[in-house]
């Protein structure tokens, strides 16, 4: 394990030296005008993220190595003129060789709409929209893009109803976002999904709550999420364009922001007494965090840092893979190593999150520890990140990961 770790370390710091290039290549994008001053337009992203990952943690006839496309994902949006836009975005992730399919036909294979979202502008700095959206509540990381991740993956619990009141991190519903000077806000009015990760499971007497609401106690009961984020820009303000909130900006920007968001979602839950009825419990999630990103000096070093703490009230002793009753406390810190920008530069980070789960009376802990090679900025890097995960008294599980990533 350490020899195969040091080797992938060797081979990502000395890529520098073989494959520098300038990232002045990018110059926005595939942007088709209608017009001759760009006003009208058709913005077309593609990027594909591409794991190799290896653990020691494995049964014993599976491989210790997989490889995986980690996302594979278009992103268009358009204007005929300032007063509305439309934006759709579909791929698919995580397809690896336990779940491909002989003829590409199977669930794992197929493309899915991440959003699908119309928007109208309303005023000045201030607009409504509606459909399959991202504008998300919570903190900024569960409203983080995944073109410029700073760590090599979004924090998992970060993403806290992905699955249980919403489809893959986006809600349906109606959303308004907008600036007062520089404090930023959304907020958003959804429908909850019926068919959660929770379905399988049956509410039993005394035991923990299930994430059924909706389907068992019906949609004029527990068929509606209400969420929203609000953050204060000190230094420089971010574009609230679109959703998507930027993880690194190399030094580009000096920004430095405190938010705070909330997710709502009345009897989301259900539980069970010891005779046997059935009742509901609300969803709440609140989180505050701060945000911080900035050069350090005319050398091209540049410091990126996030700390979150959450609150998550599932309902009773709720505890399902990363989602769990109790509070987090996350962070992670990145130094870009100096150098020009024209070059291949280096960003190692460190990022740490604890988590209490009331189910268990335990915490649960994860250590990132890794480096990104930008060689032409968030547009094409490669991410080595070692990882290791523990839950309660169990043993640790160590993971590596070498990604390649790539956006247009």
């Amino acid at each position: 394990m350490k020899k195969i770790l040091l080797g992938m370390a060797f081979v990502f710091l000395t890529i520098p030296t073989v494959f520098s290039q300038g990232n002045t290549e990018y110059t926005g994008g595939y942007k088709i005008n209608f017009n001759e001053d760009g006003s009208k337009y058709l913005r077309i992203i593609a990027w594909g993220q591409f794991w190799a990952q290896y653990s020691d943690d494995v049964p014993d006839d599976a491989s210790n190595l997989n490889l995986s496309v980690r996302r594979a994902r278009v992103l268009t949006f358009t204007q005929l003129n300032k007063k509305f836009l439309i934006l759709t975005h579909f791929g698919l992730n995580s397809l690896n060789g336990s779940n491909l399919s002989p003829t590409g036909k199977g669930e794992s294979s197929q493309l899915f709409f991440h959003d699908f979202w119309g928007e109208w502008t309303l005023g000045k700095n201030v607009s409504a929209g509606a459909g399959l959206h991202y504008w998300n509540g919570i903190s900024r990381l569960n409203n983080s893009s995944t073109l410029n991740f700073m760590t090599l993956d979004n924090n998992r619990q970060s993403w806290a109803a992905l699955g249980l009141s919403d489809q893959f991190a986006r809600h349906l519903g109606v959303y308004l976002k907008g600036k007062l000077g520089r404090l930023q806000y959304r907020v958003s009015y959804n429908e909850a999904i019926t068919n959660t990760l929770d379905a399988s499971n049956d509410p039993t007497p005394n035991g923990r709550a299930v994430y059924r609401g909706r389907e068992l106690l019906g949609a004029g009961e527990a068929g509606k999420v209400v969420q929203g984020y609000f953050d204060y820009h000190f230094l420089d303000e971010e574009s609230n364009f679109l959703p998507y909130k930027v993880g690194s900006y190399l030094g580009s920007k000096r920004v430095f922001n405190i938010g705070a968001g909330f997710l709502n979602h009345r009897n989301g839950v259900v539980v069970m007494d010891g005779t046997g009825n059935m009742e509901g419990e609300d969803v709440n999630i609140f989180a505050v965090d701060a945000f911080y990103d900035a050069p350090l000096g005319d050398d091209g070093s540049a410091i990126t840092a996030y700390a979150v703490y959450q609150n998550n009230d599932y309902g009773r002793n709720f505890n399902l893979g990363p989602y769990g009753t109790g509070n987090m406390v996350y962070g992670h810190v990145g130094y870009l190593i100096p150098g020009p920008a024209t070059k291949s530069r280096v960003q190692p980070y460190l990022s740490y999150q604890t988590r209490s789960i009331d189910a268990i009376d335990d915490n649960a802990t994860r250590l990132g520890i890794g480096a990104n090679l930008f060689m032409t900025g968030h547009h094409s890097k490669l991410t080595l990140e070692y990882a290791n995960s523990k839950v309660g008294s169990a043993d640790g599980t160590g993971v590596i990961t070498l990604q390649a990533h790539i956006y247009l």
